[in-house]
C-alpha cells in the first residue's frame, strides 16, 4: 500500500488546512515524529555492549538520521510560510 492509500484521511485534512505541498509535508513530520519514537522505544531494550546507559550504535544514528530529516522537512515547511506569508502582503 502507498503512503497515500495509507494515509489517505490525514493526506485530505491536512492538504485541506495547509494547501498540498504544506499539508503533504505536514503529514510527513508525522511519520518521521512516530519513527523517532519507535526508534527510541526500542532503543531501550538494544543498549550498547560498551555503555549499558545508552541505545546500541545502530539505533543512535538510525534516530539520529531521523532527527536531520524532520529538521530539513520542518525547515522547508517555514520556507513555504515565509514565501506565502510576503505574497500576501
Amino acid at each position: 500500500m502507498s503512503a497515500f492509500e495509507d494515509h489517505k484521511e490525514e493526506l485530505e485534512h491536512y492538504e485541506q488546512m495547509f494547501g498540498r505541498e504544506r499539508g503533504r509535508l505536514a503529514v510527513s513530520l508525522d511519520r518521521l515524529t512516530n519513527a523517532l519514537v519507535l526508534v527510541g522505544q526500542h532503543g531501550v531494550y538494544c543498549t550498547s555492549q560498551r555503555n549499558p546507559a545508552l541505545p546500541a550504535m545502530d539505533i543512535r544514528i538510525i534516530a539520529n538520521e531521523l532527527a536531520h530529516a524532520k529538521e530539513l522537512v520542518q525547515s522547508v515547511m517555514e520556507e513555504l510560510r515565509r514565501t506565502k506569508d510576503s505574497a500576501q502582503s
